[in-house]
């Protein structure tokens, strides 16, 4: 999706339905710079906006999202070209959601074991080197949690016996048995547990 191609659209549909930007605004309850945002193409609007938004512009959802008007002849083509726009989105997404995740393990990891290094050479044993060991495991789980929910968050775990796949919640996927990012999970649909590999892709 064109974002600049869309907030240019809302402000021509805007201009031509009469409304000042703060006009607009307060029919939709947020406020006038939301409503620059989008014009300007930094931010789209949310979800739960655009149905009333389309509404006060006399256009539909389709049309919001092509920034343009569209015709009956081309409606089904621009409808095909939509949905790959938006599974493209949501895969680039997901692919950047998926290198955080990697990056917060490998930083988490790199400074747990330079900790642990400097813990056992550099603080001399007894109480404190315990504190400091145990102080650093404790932290370094935080990330861990985080990388986690994450890792929930996109995609799916299919099931080895029947290839269905497996969205869980994130205790589902906490207390699970794993092996880097494949879970041991019971399956909702053959009623089996297996090792559930992730997948992107849902």
């Amino acid at each position: 999706m064109d974002q600049i191609k869309i907030g240019r659209f809302i402000a021509e549909c805007r201009k031509k339905a009469g409304f000042t930007q703060l006009q607009l605004a307060e029919k939709l309850g947020i406020t006038d710079k939301a409503i620059s945002k989008w014009e300007r193409g930094i931010a789209m609007p949310d979800t739960s906006i655009m149905l009333p938004l389309c509404d006060i512009l006399c256009i539909s959802v389709n049309e919001l999202l092509s920034g343009e008007k569209i015709n009956m002849e081309n409606n089904d083509q621009k409808n095909e070209q939509l949905l790959l726009d938006m599974a493209k989105e949501l895969e680039k997404k997901n692919k950047t959601i998926w290198s955080s995740m990697w990056a917060i393990m490998i930083v988490s990891m790199t400074a747990l074991f330079a900790g642990l290094f400097i813990a056992a050479y550099l603080i001399p044993e007894g109480v404190w080197q315990l504190v400091t060991v145990l102080a650093l495991c404790i932290v370094f789980l935080i990330p861990c949690f985080y990388a986690l929910k994450l890792e929930v968050s996109v995609g799916a775990y299919k099931c080895k016996q029947c290839g269905h796949e497996i969205v869980p919640t994130y205790s589902q996927a906490l207390w699970a048995m794993h092996r880097g990012t494949t879970r041991y999970l019971k399956c909702p649909v053959c009623n089996k547990r297996t090792w559930c590999k992730k997948v992107l892709k849902k």
